[in-house]
């Protein structure tokens, strides 16, 4: 399997203006690599591949010698994501898909990584040294845990806010845990992040971008009077001050959602969560709000990945029904959003609407297992 461990990194000045400077270079042949299958397909009908755009490289070093100063396969592998973002432009179309998203041209500052696709090749960790071609100098890792398997990849990364990461992509073993026996269904919710089956315990909600809202706001006012008086320093520095906001709201979502998951794969063998399109949903603005902070799918997405290095089993179901069905007689039991209990009117079944909901969702897994 294949597993990530991501780093901080810290550079000099003269590391900091050389990757800036690679950046660059990288966005000039993704742009001029999407040109070039635009230009190919309206003038001649032609559909270019992989291998034809990552033949035109040494035409560009010619012209354009900055490019020398990037290594050859952080240049190849630009053609590999213009070519991955062509692949799923046309499976949208293939699909009917409202919109299918045509791949877009990088603005200035908005190519943010770099990808060494094979480790030893340009780049390699010595110590807590990262050891990069056309580097001046080692880069300091802050190696925080080791970092296990056969490195394969590595990516460079730049956060909105400027910080650098590097993340190596590891082959290894899966290590699973020790059977338990234990299966969960799991109803992830607003009023309550998530109610499990298990006797209907319930995580609570943390809203953190609700907590940091107000912050926002007065932020953005600040940033637009900026911007409206044409102000351009003031201008730039609450637009710094918005992003350190919103990583930090990224990145207490992110902990929260890795340290649930885990506990959910540590003590269930079977996982069951409903299927779910949370950008399909909220009927109104403030519900779609809500709905992008809690970030379902970022924590299914967590368990799933957790629960294959365990050994576990994580099982997506159908979410129709599951909140109005009663879990002991299969009525419907049709209910507004404000009604959080459940009252079967033939079996008599009273319950939490949620816990309700997490049970209907663990039956539909365990018929999946069946069959």
């Amino acid at each position: 399997m294949r597993k990530s461990f991501k780093y901080r990194i810290y550079l000099t000045k003269g590391q900091h203006r050389i990757l800036e400077q690679q950046l660059e270079e990288c966005r000039w042949v993704y742009n001029e690599t999407l040109v070039e299958r635009k230009r190919a397909y309206e003038e001649r009908g032609e559909s270019l591949r992989l291998y034809d755009t990552q033949a035109l490289l040494p035409v560009w070093k010619m012209t354009r010698p900055a490019l020398k100063l990037v290594h050859s396969q952080v240049l190849q592998n630009i053609s590999v994501r213009v070519d991955l973002a062509f692949q799923a432009f046309f499976r949208r179309v293939k699909e009917g898909a409202a919109e299918v998203g045509f791949p877009r041209f990088k603005g200035f500052g908005r190519y943010d990584s770099i990808t060494y696709p094979q480790y030893g090749n340009g780049v390699r960790l010595e110590g807590e040294r990262l050891i990069l071609s056309k580097m001046v100098g080692a880069v300091r890792v802050v190696l925080h845990r080791p970092v296990d398997g056969t490195p394969k990849t590595v990516t460079l990364t730049r956060s909105r806010t400027g910080k650098w990461f590097a993340c190596f992509s590891c082959e290894m073993e899966a290590e699973p845990l020790p059977p338990t026996g234990n299966v969960v269904g799991v109803d992830v919710g607003l009023s309550s992040f998530a109610t499990l089956s298990d006797g209907g315990k319930k995580i609570d909600n943390p809203r953190f971008y609700r907590r940091d809202e107000a912050d926002l706001k007065r932020v953005q006012q600040r940033k637009d009077a900026a911007k409206n008086a044409q102000n351009w320093p003031e201008n730039a520095k609450q637009k710094g001050i918005l992003a350190r906001i919103h990583e930090r709201i990224a990145n207490r979502r992110s902990d929260f959602a890795h340290k649930e998951s885990r506990k959910l794969v540590n003590a269930y063998q079977v996982i069951v969560f409903e299927d779910l399109a949370p950008m399909e949903m909220g009927r109104s603005r403030g519900m779609r709000k809500s709905i992008l902070d809690v970030a379902w799918t970022q924590f299914i997405q967590m368990t799933v990945a957790k629960a294959e290095e365990a050994g576990r089993r994580v099982i997506l179901v159908n979410p129709k029904n599951t909140t109005k069905m009663c879990s002991t007689c299969g009525e419907i039991v049709p209910k507004a959003l404000s009604v959080r209990v459940h009252t079967c009117p033939v079996c008599g079944l009273v319950m939490d609407r949620d816990e309700n909901a997490a049970l209907n969702i663990l039956q539909r897994g365990l018929q999946t297992l069946r069959l």
